[in-house]
């Protein structure tokens, strides 16, 4: 009689150590941004610069979801954890390294490498903690109420990482301000070797090991939930990053801010996205199925969303009085309804994902995750040298009227396979 109860706790257990894991890894990325900008910005480096030394980092999450997913479903969750912190204390140390002396090409070409060192383990984790959430939620189900609780899991994890991802931010500019560029990296590659030793002793070793895909045409063949899904990702994270990235800490600086006041500015941001997303389960209709409320919020909010950074070009173009304030609460506005749009998606994804091989269809997504921050990287950079935050915007906009279109085609009922399907009532 106790056996329920008893997975049902161990589930809840390995929940908590993996988000608990995740959050110190988060904190640490979130003040390598911040390090990595404000110390190459105070350099003289010009936007598009700023943006380059990303490119990679961003890059090689494309490779690194992907082949994680596989990893994590061959190897157990727990492995690909330990291997994706491993892989963020060797790219901080290479940063650690940069000498002073070196010209600015090398030193881009340094850091660049560096942070796509970086960019493999900050993906390597989060997928292999996105499947720890699919796996345990499955453990638990039976005890405590299925889907519900799946989107309050899913939710609690990404808001409160994309919260902590705020206070990264911030630590990021006091360490630099307090230690400097290469003793930050080391406290904070330090930090790292605890959170290892954490999940090396806590996380059970055959969490979410099963039976992997043996090709790649076995890999790639998800189903129309998860296509439609990656592909409309793609356009929300791009959507976020064209104007993010680069575009507003630019531009807040060119009205007077000082660094401090932008990075406050942008951990606050990030803090208050996280929690956003952390409350989306009240804001948005639940339905028993899991998706037939859901799908259709996922469109809805990607239609409003898509209407803000129409507003805030259109204040731009008009060079409104107090510009700055109009972009601030435009950000916010953003922040609100973006935050909702990629709590959805995330609950959904896990929704369409099979629990036998999560991570596969995980790291598939975030595949095309890290493809949209690619490319919003790329254009933020691109596109303010070209025509200042009023082009970032329009960028924005055409790419989350992209995201509208293809969250139309998503599917509000799971296909069975033939083999167990039943006749529909």
């Amino acid at each position: 009689m106790n056996a329920p109860t008893s997975t049902a706790s161990h589930a809840v257990r390995n929940y908590a150590i993996v988000t608990a894991a995740y959050w110190g890894f988060t904190l640490t990325d979130g003040a390598l941004r911040m390090l990595v900008l404000l110390h190459f910005y105070k350099l003289g480096y010009s936007p598009f610069t700023l943006a380059f030394l990303f490119l990679l980092y961003e890059a090689a999450g494309v490779l690194a979801n992907l082949i994680g997913g596989w990893l994590a479903t061959r190897h157990g969750i727990q492995r690909m954890l330990t291997v994706g912190l491993v892989t963020q204390i060797t790219g901080f140390t290479l940063l650690s390294m940069l000498d002073p002396t070196w010209t600015a090409a090398m030193s881009v070409a340094w850091v660049v490498v560096s942070q796509g060192i970086c960019g493999v383990a900050k993906d390597l984790t989060k997928t292999a903690s996105k499947s720890a959430i699919k796996v345990t939620q499955a453990q638990a189900k039976a005890e405590d109420g299925g889907n519900n609780q799946l989107f309050k899991w899913v939710a609690w994890f990404t808001g409160s990482k994309n919260a902590m991802k705020g206070f990264g931010f911030f630590l990021g500019g006091v360490l630099l301000q307090a230690l400097g560029f290469q003793q930050s990296l080391w406290a904070m590659a330090g930090l790292l070797v605890l959170v290892l030793a954490g999940v090396v002793l806590s996380v059970p070793p055959m969490m979410g090991k099963a039976k992997a895909s043996k090709s790649a045409k076995e890999l790639f063949a998800k189903n129309s939930g998860i296509n439609g899904l990656a592909a409309a990702r793609v356009a929300l994270f791009g959507a976020r990053d064209v104007w993010f990235v680069v575009g507003v800490p630019v531009f807040l600086y060119s009205q007077g801010w000082t660094f401090t006041m932008v990075g406050g500015f942008l951990a606050a941001w990030t803090i208050g996205y996280g929690l956003v997303q952390a409350l989306a389960p009240n804001l948005v209709k639940r339905s028993p199925d899991g998706l037939t409320s859901e799908v259709p919020a996922a469109r809805w909010w990607s239609l409003a969303l898509a209407l803000i950074p129409v507003g805030i070009a259109a204040a731009v173009w008009l060079q409104v009085a107090n510009l700055q304030w109009w972009v601030v609460g435009g950000l916010g506005l953003f922040g609100f309804a973006f935050a909702v749009n990629s709590s959805v998606h995330s609950y959904l994804i896990l929704a369409y994902a099979g629990s036998e091989k999560a991570a596969e269809d995980v790291g598939f997504y975030y595949a095309a995750n890290a493809l949209g921050r690619f490319f919003g990287t790329l254009m933020s950079g691109l596109l303010y040298q070209w025509g200042g935050l009023l082009y970032a915007l329009a960028g924005s906009a055409l790419m989350l009227l992209a995201c509208w279109l293809l969250t139309l085609a998503l599917p509000t009922r799971l296909a069975l396979p033939a083999a167990v399907a039943t006749p529909s009532t």
